[in-house]
């Protein structure tokens, strides 16, 4: 078992920069794809159907198991939030802030994401 980590977590309204990381037609409805952005592996879930917010950008490495696979998870919702069950331990991160359903003391990193103009931007904070 790995030790608890935290990451710094960047403001999902705000950026110092965005970055371009691919295009809107290369998103999978319903599912995670995995860009790199400054070194880090980010996967981008695209939700098309949620309510509000349908873009989001985690940290693609799992830290109960270390190996980077979060942006193969099943995305689903657990009272109410938007989630992603890491494919190994099955431990479930909220895609709205990173934090761990069942070890508060895991947090993935967040990124703020957007569409704009069909390209899909991280924001580098």
């Amino acid at each position: 078992m790995s030790q608890p980590t935290t990451r710094r977590i960047a403001s999902l309204e705000t950026a110092d920069a965005w970055q371009t990381v691919c295009e809107q037609q290369d998103l999978v409805s319903n599912s995670g794809v995995v860009v790199w952005l400054d070194g880090a592996q980010v996967a981008l879930f695209y939700l098309p159907g949620a309510e509000g917010k349908t873009l989001f950008a985690i940290d693609n490495h799992d830290p109960q198991s270390g190996a980077n696979v979060i942006g193969r998870g099943l995305v689903g919702s657990i009272k109410g939030d938007l989630v992603v069950a890491s494919p190994i331990y099955k431990q479930h991160f909220r895609l709205e802030d990173g934090s761990c359903l069942e070890y508060p003391q895991q947090r993935l990193r967040v990124w703020p994401v957007r569409l704009n103009g069909g390209v899909v931007e991280v924001g580098v904070v």
